[in-house]
């Protein structure tokens, strides 16, 4: 089982970096002179996660410029975001640990009044993007999930795309405990907090590059944040499926009325309308199959324990 070290510093900040190379320069830029205005000690966590392009370089320079300060973890491999901000957690000192995107959509300025709530005594602090500068389709697509989210999981969060947020050793440390394979570490931290709440920030545009998120990574992301923390998708495939049944069930007794009974449908009646009831109950069943299937995986990545990521090396002083 990970652990985390114990909280020996006040502030630790998380960052997931993926093929960031346009972005970091000024992400150091605007990072590292809010951190030191704030009067209190703390250290940057960056993951390089996989990259592909000079993000290891320019990672590693920054730890060579701020050595007292920066610590980077290298995966040998691209193990996505949640991985990347895990790798981090079971490494954190900090009393409170914030994570942020590496592109600068959530800007780092933001992060005293992620601090001003955790002094305030909340465990779990989510950023609420204002005026966010995304696309139309993304803006609708995520206030649709988080109605599927809320209705679903119970889990109350204004904005769950933010990654703008702040949790406390105690949240962090439940987080590393659980072994999630698959998860969305707000949603989780949200139900393993005792008092959570949300906080007002702004958004801005990319920088520079493209988002690492494409529309298929959005759909995974977020069915993993509905199956990791509810099976209402099965109680509800389990309802659409008796639907389903008893509408089948229906046609089958009028086709059957309206050819013996009323003598219509002479030439219709037959193979083909069985093998359009046939093939409506399979691709029912197909998707019954897959959802299930999705909870099988899950619970098979876990039993398996196999490691969740590897890590290639540590950039980081020692204490």
């Amino acid at each position: 089982m990970s652990t985390v070290p114990a909280a020996t510093l006040p502030l630790s900040v998380v960052i997931p970096v993926f093929n960031e190379e346009s972005n970091l320069p000024l992400l150091f830029k605007r990072l590292y002179p809010v951190l030191d205005g704030l009067g209190r000690r703390y250290e940057i966590l960056f993951t390089n996660d996989g990259s592909a392009d000079r993000s290891r370089e320019l990672l590693a320079a920054q730890y060579a410029a701020r050595p007292d300060v920066t610590r980077v973890i290298e995966f040998n491999a691209n193990y996505g975001q949640h991985m990347a901000i895990i790798a981090a957690f079971e490494r954190a000192r900090g009393a409170v640990v914030v994570t942020l995107d590496a592109d600068l959509q959530n800007p780092p300025e933001e992060i005293p009044k992620l601090l001003a709530a955790t002094d305030a005594g909340f465990d779990c602090v989510g950023g609420a993007r204002q005026n966010r500068q995304d696309s139309a389709f993304r803006r609708y697509a995520s206030r649709l999930v988080n109605v599927a989210r809320r209705e679903m999981t119970n889990i109350e969060m204004t904005d769950q795309g933010c990654m703008l947020r702040a949790y406390s050793h105690d949240v962090v440390a439940a987080i590393v405990r659980s072994g999630a394979i698959n998860t969305f570490i707000p949603a989780l931290a949200y139900t393993l907090s005792q008092n959570p709440t949300e906080v007002p920030v702004a958004h801005e545009e990319r920088h520079a590059g493209v988002s690492n998120y494409s529309v298929y990574k959005l759909i995974r992301l977020n069915f993993d944040l509905i199956t990791a923390f509810t099976t209402a998708p099965l109680q509800l495939f389990t309802m659409f499926a008796g639907f389903c049944s008893a509408g089948s069930l229906g046609l089958v007794f009028v086709l059957l009325f309206r050819r013996f009974a009323l003598n219509l449908d002479r030439e219709t009646f037959g193979v083909f309308t069985l093998f359009g009831i046939l093939f409506f109950l399979l691709s029912v069943a197909m998707i019954g199959i897959g959802l299930i299937g999705e909870y099988v995986g899950r619970t098979y990545q876990v039993v398996r324990g196999r490691s969740r990521y590897n890590v290639s090396h540590v950039l980081e002083t020692k204490e």
